[in-house]
């Protein structure tokens, strides 16, 4: 079967069709003349409908080849939110224990992951809900073919079965200074455990926060995961079960999922994802999502000062991904973000 969508990258934004059209209009009208009324009063409204639309891969920009220091970023320490993406990517296999605790090690605030969901209904850690061609090492020791990836889909899989997979021996030939080490995808509850022990153990340190991607698209409901409210539920009960519903922020490109969450669990903090090359602009992604989210989450190649303007004026909180130059970090920092992700958490140090 063809399949739809770019799993490699991040999920599209997705409508709810079962949304009650008259619901769903009032409540839009309202969000817009809100936010058109700011931008059209703040006089940047024709910057941010023209949006930013460099073409930009999530990883053309080169990582250094020794870490950088980052003096902007120690100088706002205590307010500026330092994520590590997938725990540190650029450092150890990505969304693995062995890379949230090194992240930790380096003074992440939050730990940035993502979340698909097992034929027996568990919530592991991984960025697709696949297994990817470039970091996976079949149970036979054969190395996983791009044509095959697709095939081991992991919503077709038990928990014990994904646990034949490795996820880490090999390393990412994307990044260099990773350091490759054995690794399979762990459960987000085994995750959630082994950090909030780390920390206990080291009891000099901060709790971390979390940062909890769904990864889903509308074209692959019941396919490669649940639908919204399933997937969601699923990863609400681990979370609870955890006691990080205070430190939580849930977020996705997958809109439907954000407005579940919203409507059920109105308390739960979201992150609305934008994509790189994205040719809309904050009315327009705010009218698709419906509500004001916590946060306003764009790649980094959109971000602009009247951009960050508008975000901040609506209550929100922005912060870009996935930024891997410390460079970028202080030109961002000096703009005005209120965090960043990155593979590279050592940048912040």
């Amino acid at each position: 079967m063809k399949l739809s969508g770019n799993f490699h990258g991040h999920y599209g934004i997705q409508h709810n069709k079962q949304q009650s059209v008259v619901e769903r209009q009032s409540r839009l009208k309202m969000l817009s003349a809100r936010v058109l009324g700011f931008l059209l009063a703040s006089g940047v409204l024709a910057a941010i409908a023209e949006g930013n639309t460099r073409s930009f891969k999530e990883d053309t920009v080169q990582p250094l080849k020794k870490p950088a220091t980052c003096f902007r970023c120690i100088k706002t320490l205590s307010s500026f939110d330092k994520q590590g993406h997938r725990g540190c990517r650029g450092l150890l296999p990505e969304n693995t224990i062995a890379a949230m605790l090194h992240a930790l090690d380096l003074g992440v605030t939050t730990l940035e992951l993502d979340t698909v969901i097992t034929n027996d209904g568990h919530v592991i850690v991984s960025h697709e809900p696949f297994f990817n061609h470039e970091i996976t090492t079949k149970p036979d020791g054969s190395f996983v073919r791009p044509a095959e990836e697709r095939s081991l889909n992991i919503y077709r899989m038990n928990y014990t079965t994904t646990q034949q997979y490795d996820v880490g021996a090999r390393g990412n030939p994307r990044f260099p200074r990773q350091t490759p080490q054995p690794a399979t995808k762990p459960l987000l509850r085994d995750l959630i455990s082994s950090v909030e022990e780390y920390v206990k153990v080291n009891n000099n340190r901060t709790l971390p926060l979390y940062n909890i991607e769904t990864k889903s698209l509308a074209s692959t409901d019941d396919l490669f995961h649940p639908p919204p409210a399933a997937f969601v539920e699923a990863l609400v009960g681990v979370v609870s079960a955890g006691n990080i519903l205070e430190r939580l922020t849930i977020q996705s490109f997958d809109f439907r999922t954000l407005r579940y969450l919203h409507d059920k669990y109105p308390a739960i903090r979201t992150a609305a994802l934008i994509e790189e090359g994205s040719r809309g602009n904050l009315t327009t992604y705010l009218d698709s999502l419906g509500f004001v989210p916590t946060t306003y989450s764009p790649h980094y190649s959109l971000v602009t000062r009247d951009l960050i303007d508008a975000v901040h004026a609506l209550g929100m909180k922005i912060l870009p991904w996935t930024v891997n130059s410390a460079v970028t970090i202080n030109r961002l920092m000096d703009d005005g973000v209120d965090g960043i992700i990155t593979d590279y958490p050592d940048l912040f140090q």
